[in-house]
């Protein structure tokens, strides 16, 4: 039973996918621009990646980012009823629209701690991104510009651009946030 679950990670299934088409970790790593030492960490489930980071692993291995989140999902929910998918120790996510497996938008509940940002990667994937605050006061980085939110603001931005998030409140942070990639 512990080899089914093994089978359903998102690490040993980006390791499978990769492996079935032929790359290498050093592929992956040209592909996706992580370094190689990143994408064996996520294979190991040492390392979470972040949603931009599936997003990014996903084209480059050619499957829809959807499939690799709700497998997660699922798992988790089958085992925590209504539980966040932790992904780094600084935030959380839910994912909102399970079954969109085939389609080009996704929106998840992110819930980032007080005081903190996103620690991993700068974000950066192909598309747009909408994000609308419920609770807190966040900045949204996107390149080089700051943009301060607070509860009923929202953003709307090319994701292609660098961009990150962070919670300026002593609370946790609630966002809708919409990713659409083409």
């Amino acid at each position: 039973m512990a080899k089914k679950k093994k089978d359903r990670s998102v690490g040993s299934k980006i390791a499978h996918l990769r492996k079935e088409r032929g790359f290498s970790i050093l592929d992956l790593a040209n592909e996706t621009g992580f370094s190689p030492e990143f994408l064996e960490e996520i294979e190991a489930e040492k390392a979470l990646p972040s949603v931009s980071a599936l997003i990014r692993i996903s084209k480059a291995l050619s499957i829809d980012s959807g499939s690799l989140l709700a497998e997660e999902a699922q798992e988790i929910s089958e085992s925590r009823r209504k539980r966040f998918i932790r992904r780094t120790q600084e935030y959380s996510y839910q994912v909102l629209t399970p079954g969109a497996e085939t389609k080009h938008m996704k929106a998840f509940l992110v819930t980032i701690d007080p005081m903190q940002d996103h620690k991993m990667v700068d974000y950066s994937h192909e598309g747009e991104e909408f994000i609308y605050v419920l609770n807190g006061k966040i900045e949204v980085l996107v390149g080089e510009n700051p943009n301060i939110l607070k509860k009923g603001e929202a953003i709307h931005f090319n994701s292609g651009i660098v961009h990150k998030l962070r919670n300026l409140g002593k609370e946790p942070a609630k966002l809708i946030v919409v990713i659409y990639t083409p």
